[in-house]
C-alpha cells in the first residue's frame, strides 16, 4: 500500500491507496458508509461458511448500537447463524460522482435478545419482502474494511482506460 500523497485525506485521515488505485478507508470511514446505507435502504449481503457451501443472501439491515441488525424468516440461514463468524457486504455505485465504495464485514453474528435495546420500528430493517421473517441478528463489527474508487480509470498506471458506463452489461448479459 502507498500513502497518498499530501494533502489528500478522508476526514483528516491519511488515505491509503492499493495497487490498484482503490482508496482504502479508515474504519469511521467505513462505519459512517455502512449507517448511511442503512438509511438508505440499501441492500447488503449476509455470507456464511457451511458444511456443505457458503450461502450469500441479500438481506435488508439497519446500523443499531455499533452493530448491523439483519431480519430473517425461519429456515436454513437463521438456523446456521447464530454464533457463527458471518461476513456481510454493502456497496454503493455513484454514477453521477463516478465513483463507487465497499464495505465488508466480519463478525460474530447472535440472535437480538429481547432482554437488548431494540432497533424503534423506523430504524428496524425494513423488509421488502411480502412476508418477512421476524428473527432479528446482529452481527459484531470485528473486522471491518472498505475501499473506493473511482469509475473512470483515465490515468490507472496499468494503462486502463476509462470505463464506458453506457456499454456495461444489461441483466440479460447483452451490453447495453
Amino acid at each position: 500500500m502507498a500513502l497518498g500523497t499530501p494533502g489528500e485525506s478522508c476526514h483528516d485521515f491519511p488515505m491509503w491507496t492499493d495497487q490498484r488505485g482503490s482508496e482504502v478507508l479508515p474504519l469511521a470511514e467505513c462505519v459512517r458508509l455502512l449507517a448511511m446505507a442503512a438509511k438508505r435502504g440499501q441492500t447488503g449481503r449476509l455470507a456464511v461458511s457451511t458444511e456443505q457451501a457458503p450461502i450469500i443472501q441479500p438481506v435488508n439491515f439497519t446500523y443499531h448500537e455499533h452493530r448491523i441488525v439483519v431480519r430473517l424468516g425461519s429456515g436454513h440461514l437463521a438456523e446456521v447463524i447464530p454464533g457463527t463468524l458471518v461476513a456481510f457486504e454493502v456497496d454503493h455505485v455513484d454514477r453521477d460522482a463516478r465513483e463507487a465504495w465497499s464495505v465488508l464485514v466480519r463478525g460474530l453474528a447472535t440472535a437480538l435478545e429481547k432482554s437488548e435495546p431494540q432497533p424503534t420500528s423506523d430504524a428496524g430493517p425494513a423488509p421488502l419482502v411480502p412476508a418477512p421473517g421476524d428473527e432479528l441478528f446482529v452481527v459484531r463489527l470485528d473486522v471491518v474494511t472498505g475501499r473506493r474508487f473511482p469509475l473512470d480509470r483515465t490515468g490507472d498506471p496499468a494503462g486502463g482506460g476509462a470505463v464506458d458506463l453506457a456499454r456495461v452489461s444489461s441483466p440479460a448479459g447483452r451490453a447495453n
